[in-house]
Formats: C-alpha cells, sequence, structure tokens
C-alpha cells in the first residue's frame, strides 16, 4: 500500500480537532471525553497509530463507552445532545489512530461533521464559529491532497506547492458559496431549536448574589470585565453609555457588619408585580448569562413587573416561575446557567408608591440602626445637615459632603471590628458599599427611612442591546421620601461607579463583544424575516432625507444598493454563461474520454494483460514497477490523458494521432522482441500474466 502524504494526515487530525473543539467551547462535555481526544490527537500528530495494532481491543473500549454513556442518558445524568457529542468525539479519536487508509479518512471528515453540528447545538457563540471555519478550511485542503495524492504514480512525489494555489482559490469559491447559500436559503432562526447560551469552557460564575452583604473586604469584583448580562430596551435610549441603576435586591437591616433582610420568601408566580404599573413603562428583554451565577433578577430601577421566564439548562430550555423575596428581590425557582426574561420599569421621574407596599417589620427597619452604633456617625450626619429635615434635601447634603471628604478605592487592609467607623473616621478611603451603607445609617440617625440597594451601574451599547458587565455591581442608597416613595441617591463618586477594570482589557473586549453580537444577530439568530428585510433593503426606495420639502417625490430612479445588487447579478449571469459555453464549445472531458477508448482499444488488440477494473493509470504503474518496456510509452500518454481530462489541457490537432502512432510502434517492437526470443523464455509480458 502506497504510504500516505504526511501533511494530508495532519490537516486532517487538525481538522478532527477543531471540530472537537467546536463541541468542546461549549464546557458541557465531560472532563474523560476532553482528556481522551486530547491525547488521540497528541498521539496522532506524532505519528503514532495505537489502534493499527489493536483494532479490537479499540472497538471493545467503543462499545463499553457507548453502554455507559446509554446508562447516563437513561439515568438523567447526561443531556442526550451532551452523550452523542462525546461519543462522536471517541469514534474520531479511534478512527485517527487507525491505519491511514482510505476507509478511516472518511469516516475521520464525516465524524468531523457530525461534532460541528454537535458543537452548533451545544453553544453556536464566536468561539464555536473559529472553530467552524478551522474546520472548514482544514478539512478540504486535506481532501483535495488526498485527490491529488491519488493521481500520482507510485514513486513520484506529490507536488504539493504547485496545487496549493489552486486548491486555494477553490476553497475560496466553495466559501463564497457556503455563504450565498446561507444568506439566500429560506431558514428558522437557531434560536427556536438551539440553546440559548452555554456555561463555556472553564467559565466560573463572577458576579451574583449572597443573601448578605457583608462590609469590608476589597472590592475585587470591580475589575471584572466578563459580561453577565444583555438587555434590549423599549423604548431605545440610543445612547452609547447608559446613566441607570439595574436594581437586584435592596437590604434593610444593618448590625454593624452585614446586610440582610427583616423578611424571607413570599410569593410564587409566573410573573411578579412590585409597583403598579404607569403609561410609560420601560419594557426590557434581559438575558442573564452564564457568568452571571445567580438566581436574582435584575431590572432597570423601580421595576413594576417581572417574569415570562426561560431557564436555560444542560438538558434544554424551560419555562420557569419566579419568588418575591424580601427587599423586593425576585428569583428564578429553577437553577441554570443562563435565563431570559422579561422586565417592566417605571421612568425615572415617576412616584413609585412602594412604600404603602411594605409590611410593618420593613417600615420599622427603614429607621433601625445597629445597637453598638458609634455615637460620632450620629453627630457627624447632624453637623452635616445643619437642621435639615427634607429627606431627599438632606440626602443630597450628605452625598456632597461623602463625595467631597472622602476618597474612593479598592484597596482594604485587614478587617476592622467597625468597618463604619473605620471608613468615616479613619481610613476615610472605601469602595460604593462603604459609601452607601455611611450615607444609609447617617440619614437613619436623623430619623429619615433609607436602606440599601445593590445591582450594576451603567450598560455599554453594542449591536443595538446593552452590555452590563461584572466590574458594574454597584451599591446605593434608596431614601423613603414622602407622597414619592423611594428615590435613589448615590454617595459613590460618579467616576467610580461603572467597572474599575483594566480600559485596554475593556476596549479589546468591546471588541470582540462587538464581533460576537453581529455573529449572533448575523447567523445564529438569522431567520427568514431577516432574509426578507435584506431583500426589501436592496430595492426600497431611498427616503426623503431631514428637512427636505413635503412636496419633493421620491426619485424615480432605483436607489444606488439596487444598481449595486443588479450589477453583481449581471455579473455572476455572465461568468456562468461563459463557463457553460466553454464547456459546451470545447468538451475537453469528452475528447479525453473518446481518446482513452482509443488507447484501450489499441492495447486489446495487442492482448496486453490487464486486471479487472484497472485504470490506465494503474496499469501504467504497474508495468513501469515491473520494468516492462511498454511503460516508456505509456508513461507520457496516460500523463496527456490525465492533464486533458481534468487538467483543463485540451488534447492539440493531430496530437491523439501521434500518441497511438507511438504506442502502436512500442507494441509492434514488443511483439517482434517476444517473436525473436528463444521458445520456453518467459519475457516480461508472460511475467505479467
Amino acid at each position: 500500500m502506497k504510504r500516505p502524504l504526511r501533511l494530508r494526515l495532519v490537516l486532517r487530525d487538525l481538522a478532527a480537532g477543531s471540530a472537537f473543539g467546536a463541541m468542546a467551547v461549549s464546557g458541557q462535555l465531560p472532563l474523560w471525553a476532553l482528556g481522551i481526544f486530547l491525547g488521540a490527537l497528541v498521539l496522532a500528530l506524532c505519528d503514532v497509530r495505537l489502534v493499527a495494532r489493536h483494532s479490537r481491543l479499540s472497538a471493545l473500549g467503543l462499545l463499553v463507552a457507548a453502554v455507559l454513556l446509554g446508562l447516563q442518558l437513561t439515568s438523567g445524568a447526561m443531556n442526550a445532545v451532551v452523550a452523542a457529542c462525546s461519543f462522536a468525539g471517541l469514534i474520531a479519536a479511534q478512527r485517527m489512530l487507525s491505519t491511514p487508509d482510505a476507509a478511516a479518512e472518511g469516516q475521520t471528515h464525516l465524524t468531523g461533521l457530525l461534532m460541528v453540528a454537535g458543537g452548533a447545538a451545544l453553544s453556536g457563540d464566536m468561539t464555536y464559529a473559529l472553530c467552524l471555519i478551522a474546520f472548514g478550511v482544514l478539512a478540504s485542503l486535506s481532501l483535495a491532497l488526498g485527490v491529488v495524492e491519488a493521481a500520482v504514480p507510485d514513486g513520484e512525489p506529490v507536488p504539493v506547492r504547485a496545487v496549493m494555489r489552486p486548491l486555494s482559490a477553490g476553497l475560496t469559491f466553495a466559501v463564497a458559496g457556503a455563504v450565498a447559500f446561507f444568506v439566500l436559503f429560506p431558514r428558522l432562526n437557531w434560536a427556536m431549536v438551539g440553546p440559548r447560551s452555554a456555561p463555556g469552557l472553564g467559565a466560573v460564575s463572577s458576579a451574583g448574589y449572597s443573601n448578605t452583604v457583608r462590609l469590608g473586604g476589597a472590592g475585587t469584583i470591580k475589575g471584572n470585565p466578563r459580561v453577565v448580562l444583555r438587555a434590549t430596551l423599549t423604548p431605545d435610549p440610543q445612547r452609547d453609555a447608559l446613566d441607570a441603576y439595574w436594581v437586584g435586591r435592596t437590604y434593610d437591616t444593618f448590625d454593624g457588619m452585614e446586610w440582610t433582610n427583616v423578611v424571607g420568601a413570599q410569593q410564587t408566580e409566573r410573573q411578579i408585580t412590585l409597583r403598579p404599573a404607569s403609561d410609560t413603562l420601560l419594557h426590557q428583554r434581559i438575558e442573564l448569562l452564564p457568568a452571571y451565577g445567580a438566581r436574582t433578577l435584575i431590572a432597570l430601577e423601580m421595576p413594576s413587573r417581572l417574569g415570562n421566564a426561560m431557564a436555560h439548562t444542560p438538558t434544554g430550555t424551560r419555562s420557569t416561575t419566579v419568588q418575591l423575596q424580601g427587599g423586593g428581590e425576585v428569583r428564578f425557582t429553577v437553577t441554570a446557567p443562563s435565563y431570559t426574561y422579561e422586565a417592566y420599569s417605571l421612568p425615572p421621574d415617576a412616584k413609585t408608591g412602594m412604600s404603602t407596599g411594605l409590611v410593618q417589620a420593613e417600615r420599622d427597619q427603614l429607621l433601625a440602626v445597629p445597637e453598638h452604633l458609634d455615637p460620632r456617625v450620629a453627630r457627624l450626619a447632624t453637623q452635616v445637615l445643619q437642621g435639615e429635615k427634607e429627606p431627599l434635601a438632606a440626602a443630597r447634603k450628605l452625598v456632597a459632603f461623602l463625595q467631597r471628604d472622602y476618597a474612593y478605592t479598592l484597596e482594604q487592609g485587614g478587617t476592622p471590628e467597625d468597618p463604619l467607623a473605620d471608613f468615616l473616621f479613619v481610613r476615610k478611603a472605601g469602595h460604593c458599599e462603604h459609601f452607601a451603607t455611611a450615607l444609609t445609617l447617617m440619614l437613619r440617625t436623623q430619623g429619615i427611612g433609607a436602606r440599601l440597594a445593590t445591582g450594576f451601574y451603567g450598560g455599554t451599547r453594542v449591536d443595538g442591546g446593552y452590555l452590563v458587565r461584572a466590574g458594574d455591581a454597584h451599591a446605593w442608597t434608596h431614601v423613603l421620601v414622602p407622597g414619592r416613595g423611594f428615590v435613589t441617591v448615590d454617595a459613590t463618586p460618579p467616576s467610580n461607579r461603572t467597572s474599575q477594570g483594566s480600559v485596554l482589557l475593556e476596549k479589546l473586549l468591546a471588541a470582540y463583544e462587538a464581533v460576537e453580537a453581529r455573529w449572533r444577530n448575523s447567523v445564529v439568530d438569522y431567520s427568514f424575516r431577516d432574509q426578507f428585510e435584506l431583500a426589501s433593503a436592496l430595492v426600497r426606495p431611498p427616503r426623503r432625507p431631514a428637512g427636505a420639502p413635503a412636496n419633493e417625490g421620491p426619485s424615480r430612479l432605483p436607489p444606488p444598493r439596487a444598481w449595486v445588487t443588479a450589477a453583481v447579478v449581471a455579473f455572476v449571469v455572465w461568468r456562468a454563461a461563459r463557463f457553460v459555453s466553454r464547456w459546451t464549445g470545447r468538451a475537453p472531458a469528452l475528447e479525453a474520454t473518446l481518446f482513452l477508448d482509443r488507447v484501450d482499444a489499441v492495447l486489446q488488440r495487442a492482448h496486453v494483460p490487464r486486471f479487472e477494473h484497472e485504470t490506465l493509470e494503474d496499469l501504467t504503474t504497474r508495468l513501469a514497477r515491473e520494468g516492462h518496456p511498454l511503460a516508456l510509452a505509456l508513461t507520457p500518454l496516460t500523463r496527456r490523458y490525465l492533464e486533458a481530462r481534468f487538467g483543463g489541457r485540451a488534447l492539440r490537432e493531430g496530437e491523439a494521432e501521434h500518441l497511438l502512432a507511438t504506442l502502436r510502434r512500442a507494441l509492434d517492437a514488443e511483439a517482434a522482441r517476444r517473436a525473436a526470443k528463444p521458445a520456453g523464455q518467459a519475457g516480461p509480458t508472460a511475467r505479467a500474466s
């Protein structure tokens, strides 16, 4: 058997590795599957084919793995898609380590396609797209080199450099055709059948909520650039950066070290109403990502209603109820890596009336202070307020004082016994939890109701929606104002409310997220509606510019994009027509086939021995290997046939007759030589038969 081209095997194995990576980036494959495949990939790249010597043992191992995966599937411990993807990875590993023949080659590429499809079902995000592109390029080059290698006679080198340029050009046209097919072929939205998100490879939840907020410690989360939620707002504010608070929960009880709530779980419903609705609600469609890592629903400040929630679990997407907790917190009742839901919030200037919905225990806690609160806190508040008793005015005075005389820092040394007193009278520096706690407690010492709120601040606009990062986690104060309800007041300096991470890292992530958002909208969520809008946009007349006279009618000429579309279509039709005319006019393939028939007829009349189903290329290779004199005449003839049939070099006028005449002379010479030999001596032809 001819030794396979090493480059082709490397490309094949790397393509299989890319296909497996398309599944692995979802983070849902078991660790043992990752380990087995990576080990097999390393061995295959080192040209160590273990299965070639232990094929039966490897087949038994696959059978055992199939049984174990089936048991996990039936017991509910594993998703059917994850089980199928894991088994596909095992088959690919077994095939890569097998004897590199045509069967193993085709099965490896087929398994790669199955793994790519599995990766789309598991994640389909931007990292999957990179693996998909790598698989397409590597697998195509490997298959193309296999075709070239099969046409080269034994013993001759494969012209890799010579064929790489036409192969690259063909690959470019194939990718362009695939893109055109994707854009034009009617399709459903993948989000209707695929998961919205997956945990991701090595993903760790980095922003979430606990039942308490403990004062003190470094604010390390403020430097985390991971995206924790995506939101689409209606009406769309169309601002690059939001100046908005995303509230998750509030706290009413402080014991000197940590904040808690006096009231626990309450009602469980499909939707929870927190405030009476108004005529101008702000609608939010929110997706909490795996980086969030909590069950608390987030919404713009002063949420009115939250619900219609979907939990995206490893076993599929399903609806979930939500539960109202103390402090206005709403939680999902199902634990999942990610969620989507809807929220409605009142506009910032609305009167919430939320205080009327508080139970008596919550009302009492709005004025409660710790039993051992440092008396200097009350004296400092009295000194700053100078008798001001109106809640909102008093809060603003305290905010101005804290922002003027106190510094923002994420570095906290040690754990003081009284973190509030340490912030106000010793360090005079802290992060948002220190500022919010100080403002809330100083207001309470003056008889003004207030509570601590936690959530996120800000939001970066990306592709029509907004992204909120883990570093945007924030704490602020709700002040109870008679007739208005709770009003947001923030003592943290404005420049320190959003993420405090590296500016360069955030810019790089923002660029990546912009590309990923485009991928999601243009590929993952691409549907028939998008196709219809694309087609309409190409021919729709241009809108009248703002400020144009009302009596100015639309232009009778088509828009520029329509001219461009027509030019592209005309070019494609012209190229197709040229290709068809060239094919029907010269018909080099038919001419080469007729030439081959004439060669076969000459060889048959000369009784040249041939095996069943042996092609002209195989015959020439065999005769050359046996040292047969006819090989010298057949080699150039075979080469010209292949060039005329597959290389686009048609036979010139009279060339076929010249080649056939050369072959006939060689056959006559061989017959004369055999006739001149003494009887009983076997020549090369007799040995070949």
